[in-house]
Order: structure tokens, then C-alpha cells, then sequence
């Protein structure tokens, strides 16, 4: 007898849930605590989540054992318990479909081991196999339809988890990788080759979850479908987090993923479903996007797939203490602001070793005009060469001004104060104080993210540093001289939170500020209203945009950037004109505004530097202008 879930696929798509530990987030539950203990000591909770998603029309509730393996559950003392946890994710999740009476799947969620194998780690292969059994046998026991081996980054580490699962079973298996950006696994293997490696694999189903917002995830299970003949499966975040009122939300709505649902349907995916960040709502907007679907089967366009922006400058927690800032002297960038209008170009750091690319980049601002560019710091936690060997071999050999964006993400207090105090011997004195962007979002999500202070708590520490002393009071000798700055995002939803974050920053030692990008007047002006009276210079962030897609994704996938309709209307219009419209968009708004403020901050669209020149054109030297042949 030909098993229900299988019978069910070919009859065509199927919904499958969303987040779960982002719907116990919103409950009140920590970050801190084991989700899946929760199934031990919450059983109710759990199950009324699982009976919200079945109402919301979803036809697969996964289990909430995703981290359910011996090594996660170790973190917690819980280890001896994997088989009962799992066992009773299982048994809560069924019980969740009886009481609603749906014809809904129960798929046992298996995460990866949270550590990585030999060679890198010291997980062995047998080790992995026997715990992804013992994970499995608490499922079985429990009564699950199906397995979704999830969020994998180890083709080695899916292989040992699916053979586990098939020594004990032949319910059909889910196996999902995910990718980053990129496009790639953070072990660096491309969807194709994914594709290609999974479909010899004992599974039924084969796909791509977590990581990456819709563009993403589509642009990948479209290359996987070229290499397979397994049935494809598509979840993926709602975008990327952020902070609001102290707490990680998601930004892209429901609307978005029902469009999307509609794209994924169309290239054949057989599977849909939402990731980090979906809730109820998204799922309920994908059931109506595969109702008309079913009905209509409606040919759609090809889509084209933007990728992140490096440019996030985040918002952080809250830091208690106060401190009077004490300015450096000032530094080429700094002796600039208040007598020109200054214009700074944001530079990604190299992926590699190589940093001819950049350094050409660099002298090309240099020989233009620019007055400044700034060195991400690994944006949007993705490993990339180190930003204070970057801003030195910039400025020592482009000659040109550098500001180093600064997180704390990686560094601890220690750490923090030892790259500060060794950057301040190589020249390197304008920094942007920022927190980061989590690890969870980049292509090391089981990173562990250090995080002792935020950008307040950072920009105290760069102003102690000037006055001589480190952050215990130890003398360093000589004060530091560092221009100190911070990020601020005037669309940010919670304004009061963000206004007063602003004020701290301003009291911790700011002495220059980076907006988020912008592309509304009014949106600049009622921010600069709110803090009418701040006499630091603001310079305005610029990304031009590309195209719709381009536009739509920032808008509803990037945290911190919004998007206003009347520009997202223009981009649709533009259709293959979209870049030049969008420099044509950007170098208005500029032209309208720069009056309110000091200058402006440049973000290239996938490095397109000469490109956000265009948008600066009228501004830089006359004399380059001409030399340059604009």
C-alpha cells in the first residue's frame, strides 16, 4: 500500500507550517531556553501553536524537536532525555490534529547536531548516525508520518542523519539544506551540486529552507530543479531580523510570501512553507495563494533575484550606563564636515585573500573626489576579510580617508578594546560603532555571537579610550583621538525607541551619524523634527535601486529599509530601465535634500561603483568631473 503522504504529493502542492520558535518568542518565551524542552514542561503551548497553523490551513505540522539531538540537548543538561522529548514533540503535535479533525501529516523536524564533524569538529560519522537514530526513534515512537531533515549545511552531516532515519523506517524523508546569500551552503557547495548529491540519497523529497528570505530560497530550488527529479520543497525565512522595543522581529509581510508562494508553485515546487519569522498569518496567505493556484494555474514571469545589501547598521538593546563623551582631534573626514558636503562610498570587504578588486575601487574614489569610504566589518555576519587589515591597506595605499564600521558581535570586552587600541597604531581613527548583524542570519548560524556590550555600550567604550584610560580605568598611556559615529534608521517602526536609542548615542560619545537609506523627503524631515537641536552631522544614506525585484526585496526582506510605494511603483514601471531610473531617483532625492544635512553615504547595489558615482556627479570636483569624462 502506497503510503498517504506520498499519494497526497501527487495529487499536487502542499502547505507546510511556519516558524515555531519564532511564535514562542512572541509568547514570552526566551531565546535562553531549550524550545524543545517545552514539550516536556509546556505541553499546551506547544499544542496550541501546531492548532493555530492547522486553522491557518497548513497540511504538514512539523514536531518541535528541531534541535531534539543529543548534542543541542546537552547545552541543557537534557541530553539523557532525547528519545522522551522527541517522542512527545510527536505525540502534542498528533494530538493538535485530532482535536482540530484536519487531514493534516505530522513530520518529525531534525536539525543539525548544532557541532561541527571531524575534521572541524569532533563529531564523528558514527557518532552523528547514532544520534540522529536515537533522535529518530523518539519521533517513531511518538507516531510522525513523515521526517524533515532541516536547515542542513553538511552534505556529510544529511547523509549520516538520513541513514539513521532509513535503518529504522521507509516514511518518506524531507531533506532541506540551507543556503546563504551567496547561494551557497556555509560549507561552500552550490544548489546544484546539492541537488545532484541529494537525489542519490534515499529521499522522497528534496529543498532548500532558512537562511534567505523568498528571493533567495526561489533562485536556489530553481537551479536545484535543473539538476533532480525529486519532488522540490521551499521554506524560507521571513527576510532577515531586527530590533524593535528590545525584540528580534521579521519584516516581510504575508502579502509578499503569497507572491512568492505563486513563484514557487510556478517553477514546481512541491512543498511550500515559511521558515524563521513566519507566523500563522504567512501561512494563511500561502494557502490562499495555492487555493487560486489549484484553481487558475496561472503562468508567471520569470523572477529576478536580488541579493542582501552589506549595509545593515542595526539597532541593539538598551545600555544603562551614562557617560560624557570626550572628542578626539580631528581626523581628514572629520575637518571636512560642517565645510563641505561630504561624500563617503561604502566598500565591501573581499570574500578572499585577494583585495586587488577593492583597492582599485578605493583609488578610483580617491582620483574622483570622494572624500571618504567606509569597510564593513563581515556585514550581515557573512565571513569576509577582516575590516581594520582592509581600512590599513586603504588608506595606506588609495591615500584615501577610511571609516571602519565596528561591531560587537564577535569580539568580547577584551577583544573589543585590543582591536580598537591596535587600529588607533595603524592610522585608522574614524569608526562606526555598530552591533551587528546576528550570526543566525549569516552563513554561520550556530556561530555563538559575543555581544558583551551594544553600539552604546561600544561608543562609551571608544570615548573612555580618548580620554586615556581603557574601560576598567587603566591608563593606555596617551588619550586616542577617534572620530567616533553611529547609525541611525529613521523608518525604524518603534520611532520613539529609535529617537531615544539616538539620544543615548549622542550622550555615549557619537560625534557623526549614518542614516539607513532613505527615499522619501518627509521621512528625513520628520526625523530630523524629532531631534531638532542634535549639532552632530548626519550624512544621509543613498542605495539606489536596480529593479522591482530589487526594490521589493529590500523593502520587505532587509530589515531597517523601507521602500515607499510611489518609488516601488516607479521601479515596476521603469522594467528594463530599472538602473538607470533608480540613479535617476537617487540623485533627485539627494538634490532635494542635501541642504539638511552634512553629506552622504553611498551603498553600491552589488558592487556597482562607478554607478552610485552617477548619483554624486553634480557634486564632486569639477575639475575630476571633466578629467573623467562625465
Amino acid at each position: 500500500m502506497e503510503n498517504p503522504f506520498l499519494v497526497r504529493l501527487k495529487k499536487g502542492p502542499i502547505l507546510c507550517d511556519g516558524a515555531m520558535g519564532t511564535m514562542l518568542y512572541q509568547k514570552g518565551v526566551s531565546f535562553e531556553h531549550c524550545f524543545d524542552e517545552l514539550n516536556l514542561s509546556s505541553a499546551d503551548l506547544i499544542g496550541d501553536i501546531h492548532r493555530v497553523y492547522i486553522k491557518a490551513g497548513t497540511e504538514i505540522v512539523e514536531t518541535n524537536t528541531f534541535g531534539a539531538n543529543r548534542y543541542r540537548l546537552a547545552a541543557y543538561g537534557l541530553e539523557k532525555q532525547a528519545v522522551k522529548i522527541n517522542r512527545q514533540g510527536a505525540r502534542i503535535a498528533r494530538d493538535a490534529r485530532e482535536i482540530e479533525g484536519k487531514l493534516v501529516f505530522v513530520a518529525g523536524s531534525v536539525g543539525p547536531l548544532g557541532k561541527p564533524l571531524f575534521p572541524i569538529g569532533k563529531i564523528g560519522e558514527k557518532e552523528a548516525f547514532d544520534a540522529f537514530r536515537e533522535q529518530g526513534e523518539g519521533l517513531l515512537e511518538g507516531g510522525v508520518d513523515l521526517f524533515i531533515v532541516e536547515t542542513q549545511s553538511d552534505l556529510r552531516e544529511v547523509e549520516q542523519a538520513v541513514a539513521a532515519l532509513r535503518s529504522l523506517t521507509q516514511l518518506p524523508i524531507i531533506a532541506q539544506m540551507s543556503f546563504t546569500e551567496e547561494g551557497k551552503t556555509t560549507t561552500g557547495t552550490g544548489p546544484a551540486e546539492v541537488a545532484r548529491f541529494l537525489s542519490k540519497l534515499p529521499v522522497e523529497v528534496i529543498g532548500a529552507n532558512c537562511s534567505v528570505g523568498p528571493q533567495g530560497v526561489l533562485a536556489v530550488v530553481a537551479q536545484m530543479a535543473k539538476e533532480t527529479k525529486k519532488y522540490l520543497s521551499a521554506q524560507p525565512n521571513a527576510g532577515l531580523p531586527r530590533l524593535v522595543s528590545g525584540r528580534f522581529v521579521y519584516s516581510t509581510p504575508p502579502e509578499y510570501f503569497a507572491e512568492y508562494t505563486r513563484y514557487f508553485l510556478a517553477s514546481g515546487v512541491a512543498i511550500v512553507g515559511g521558515c524563521c519569522g513566519t507566523t500563522p498569518a504567512h501561512t494563511a496567505a500561502m494557502a490562499e495563494a495555492l487555493a487560486e493556484f489549484a484553481e487558475k494555474k496561472p503562468a508567471l514571469e520569470a523572477v529576478e533575484v536580488a541579493v542582501f545589501p552589506s549595509t545593515a547598521l542595526g539597532t541593539s538593546p538598551p545600555e544603562e550606563e551614562k557617560k560624557e563623551p570626550v572628542p578626539g582631534r580631528p581626523t581628514g573626514f572629520a575637518s571636512k564636515l560642517g565645510k563641505k558636503f561630504v561624500i563617503s562610498v561604502e566598500l565591501d570587504p573581499p570574500r578572499g585573500i585577494n583585495p586587488e578588486k577593492l583597492l582599485k575601487a578605493a583609488a578610483r574614489m580617491k582620483e574622483v573626489g570622494v572624500d571618504c569610504v567606509n569597510i564593513g566589518d563581515s556585514p550581515m555576519a557573512r565571513v569576509r576579510m577582516g575590516c581594520l587589515a582592509v581600512a590599513y591597506m586603504v588608506h595606506q595605499q588609495a591615500g584615501i580617508d577610511v571609516v571602519i564600521h565596528f561591531t560587537t558581535r564577535d569580539r568580547n570586552l577584551m577583544g573589543i578594546q585590543s582591536d580598537l587600541l591596535g587600529a588607533h597604531s595603524l592610522g585608522i581613527r574614524n569608526v562606526l560603532a555598530i552591533t551587528g548583524d546576528p550570526p543566525t542570519v549569516g552563513d554561520y548560524p550556530h556561530a555563538t555571537g559575543v555581544f558583551d556590550i551594544d553600539s552604546i555600550g561600544l561608543l562609551r567604550v571608544l570615548a573612555k579610550l580618548n580620554t586615556g584610560v581603557d574601560w576598567n580605568g587603566n591608563s593606555i598611556g596617551s588619550p586616542t583621538e577617534f572620530f567616533i559615529g553611529c547609525g541611525v534608521n529613521p523608518t525604524a517602526e518603534d520611532m520613539e525607541r529609535e529617537v531615544e536609542r539616538f539620544h543615548q548615542k549622542l550622550e555615549a560619545g557619537a560625534q557623526f551619524v549614518f542614516t539607513q537609506p532613505l527615499y522619501d523627503r518627509r521621512v528625513l524631515e520628520e526625523f530630523l523634527n524629532r531631534v531638532r537641536g542634535v549639532r552632530i552631522p548626519i550624512l544621509l544614506g543613498i542605495l539606489p535601486l536596480q529593479s522591482s525585484r530589487h526594490a521589493e526585496f529590500l523593502h520587505n526582506e532587509v530589515p531597517g529599509i523601507t521602500i515607499p510605494e510611489p518609488a516601488r511603483r516607479a521601479m515596476r514601471e521603469a522594467k528594463e530601465r530599472g538602473p538607470e531610473v533608480g540613479i535617476e531617483m537617487a540623485r533627485g532625492f539627494l538634490e532635494e535634500v542635501k541642504g539638511l544635512v552634512a553629506g552622504t553615504y553611498l551603498m553600491p547595489s552589488f558592487g556597482r561603483y562607478e554607478q552610485v558615482l552617477e548619483v554624486v556627479k553634480n557634486i564632486l570636483p569639477q575639475e575630476e568631473v571633466v578629467k573623467t569624462g562625465r
